[in-house]
């Protein structure tokens, strides 16, 4: 069930956040639901674990890593082949 909710926020915060959450795709209050979520969701959970965000969430299996291989050493190959590096 959604509620409405009124917040004081100086002007110019929520100019520039509705810019961010437009390039975003998101609606502001779509992102500060996100965000209360993200702040209080931790009951429920076992210490030090966190529930993915839904951003998290969509870009799971984005990434094909070598089973074999460390993802570290294999995501820094792929950045100095990239950019050049050392």
């Amino acid at each position: 069930m959604n509620t409405k909710l009124t917040l004081t926020i100086e002007q110019s915060v929520i100019e520039k956040a509705k810019v961010y959450a437009k390039q975003k795709g998101q609606s502001l209050s779509d992102m500060v639901e996100n965000y209360l979520r993200s702040v209080t969701h931790s009951t429920g959970q076992e210490a030090g674990e966190m529930e993915a965000s839904p951003l998290v969430r969509s870009l799971r299996g984005s990434f094909k890593s070598n089973s074999e291989g460390d993802d570290k050493e294999e995501l820094t190959s792929i950045l100095e082949k990239r950019y050049g590096l050392k």
